[in-house]
């Protein structure tokens, strides 16, 4: 089998970009990962208050921790989550879910433009861990309100 070598290679290339754009899905329980002390998640941009015009470029902030790609398990990182209009925190011990109010950023993007409705919007960044469930205590932002005009 002389491939074999290049077939286990370009698996090992492929399995965490897809597990970036599908994060996995879990049927019970996931215990969270523990928080470091003092690591905060914050929107930096826009900042609360502001009336903005659509499509909106929020930028995210992170002190006290690393960003990597979901599906990689690499000490003291984790990856974003931006909660649009959402009034409850994840449940902790379950994947962040995955939805127009829950968006996903599993390629360790440290910031998004989204298109938003006219009218009053709350967001809010949540740090999940390499299987998307936040952490224990939970590193989440102040929500911000913002108005899309």
């Amino acid at each position: 089998m002389r491939h074999s070598g290049i077939a286990v290679l370009l698996f090992a290339a492929l399995v965490p970009a897809a597990l970036a754009d599908n994060p996995p899905v879990a049927t019970s329980p996931t215990p969270s990962s523990a928080a470091p002390t003092g690591a905060e998640v914050y929107v930096i941009s826009p900042r609360d208050g502001d009336t903005v015009s659509s499509p909106v470029t929020v930028r995210f902030g992170l002190k006290g921790m690393g960003v990597a790609p979901a599906g990689i398990q690499v000490a003291n990182t984790g990856h974003h989550h931006l909660l649009i209009d959402v009034a409850e925190a994840p449940a902790q011990n379950q994947p962040i879910g995955m939805d127009d109010k829950h968006r996903h950023f599993g390629g360790g993007q440290t910031e998004a433009t989204i298109e938003l409705k006219p009218g009053t919007h709350t967001l809010q960044l949540v740090l999940g861990d390499y299987l998307h469930v936040p952490f224990n205590p939970s590193i989440a932002s102040k929500p911000i309100r913002i108005t899309v005009k």
